[in-house]
């Protein structure tokens, strides 16, 4: 279901296409909830039956038909309704951990290379993260301010992911 409700928050941005919105999605959602293009669409598809959204067909010139999602009224309600109701407990699911956790088992070189591999991803998602920071509009709105807020977190997690790695490199043997 929270799938669902975040593509109805991103159709309560704007109307998109399904290629639109999986590109909306993968530039933001993608940080904090994983979906693939298949889930997306079979998502999509569902909240239309459901008649939390509706397709506009735009007449492609000498090109494919584009369909066009736009939320409903029902659609905003539900959307609402979910932003209203108590957060769902989540377990996360982190395969660096995972390994982390057991690395008694590797030599030292191994975890050494471990531990640079999740630096190395936590770098770049920081970088990423910073760069879609500095070429983000000034919040101007609530709704900017909040998705800003949203990204500041990434930021913060990055760089805690970071310091955490640093103190583990100092604890070595």
């Amino acid at each position: 279901m929270i799938l669902s409700r975040i593509i109805l928050g991103l159709l309560a941005l704007a109307p998109m296409t399904g290629y639109d919105l999986k590109r909306h999605f993968d530039s933001s959602a993608r940080h904090f909830w994983a979906a693939d293009k298949a889930q997306i669409y079979r998502t999509l598809a569902r909240l239309v039956e459901e008649g939390l959204a509706e397709i506009e067909v735009i007449p492609g010139a000498g090109a494919p038909n584009r369909q066009l999602h736009r939320i409903t009224t029902g659609g905003r309600a539900a959307l609402e309704a979910w932003l209203r109701s108590p957060v769902e407990p989540h377990a996360d699911r982190d395969p660096f951990l995972a390994r982390m956790f057991f690395a008694e088992h590797l030599s030292p070189e191994a975890f050494r290379a471990l531990l640079a591999g999740r630096r190395e991803e936590a770098e770049a998602l920081l970088a990423h993260f910073e760069r879609l920071r500095a070429e983000a509009a000034e919040a101007t709105d609530r709704g900017t301010r909040m998705r800003l807020a949203t990204l500041a977190n990434g930021i913060a997690h990055a760089r805690a992911e970071l310091s955490w790695l640093d103190e583990t490199e100092k604890e070595l043997p």
